[in-house]
């Protein structure tokens, strides 16, 4: 009798114990993709800067300014890990081609406030692939627990986690052509 007492109450507290480890890893999560978040407001607030930089030497380049700020205005709108990942690769290949005009104007790459903003830029992103490297571990983690006996017992209610990912059918992975 008191053995089978003491395995339920050894069954209930690892039970509670798993519980809570999956409430923790699912704040983790949150607090991870908070993280990217607060990186990806930062380039968004950076690229209008750059796009004026361009604009003020260059005003024929239209077609590639409107298309940064499209990509960059779907980023900010997107709501889940998916559709971020989507957005930021279509950002990342908007940008390649404002990246590409510094290469054609010799005069727009010696700006110093041109310089500046692609240096914040090219820190921004470091610090992007660094939150979503973070965050991509935790959610892998977690998901793996979710399914790994006999954790998978305690994870009822606890949903799949969506990794941030860019697809590799992506605009981004296709390298930017500029015609002149």
């Amino acid at each position: 009798m008191f053995y089978v007492l003491g395995v339920l109450v050894a069954g209930g507290i690892w039970f509670i114990s798993a519980r809570n480890g999956f409430v923790k890893l699912s704040a983790s999560i949150a607090n991870a993709w908070s993280q990217v978040e607060v990186q990806l407001k930062r380039r968004y607030d950076l690229i209008p800067n750059l796009v004026e930089t361009v604009k003020g030497y260059k005003n024929h380049e239209r077609e590639t300014l409107e298309a940064v700020i499209q990509a960059r205005n779907q980023a900010v709108a997107a709501g889940n890990p998916q559709e971020q990942g989507l957005a930021e690769g279509m950002l990342g290949a908007a940008l390649g081609r404002i990246f590409a005009l510094s290469e054609a104007y010799p005069e727009l790459k010696a700006d110093a406030n041109f310089r500046q903003l692609t240096e914040e830029l090219s820190n921004t992103e470091n610090r992007i692939a660094y939150a979503r490297q973070h965050h991509n571990d935790v959610v892998t983690k977690y998901n793996a627990l979710r399914l790994m006996f006999p954790w998978s017992f305690a994870a009822s209610g606890f949903g799949a986690a969506d990794l941030f990912d860019i697809p590799d059918d992506c605009a981004a992975h296709d390298a930017p052509s500029v015609s002149f």
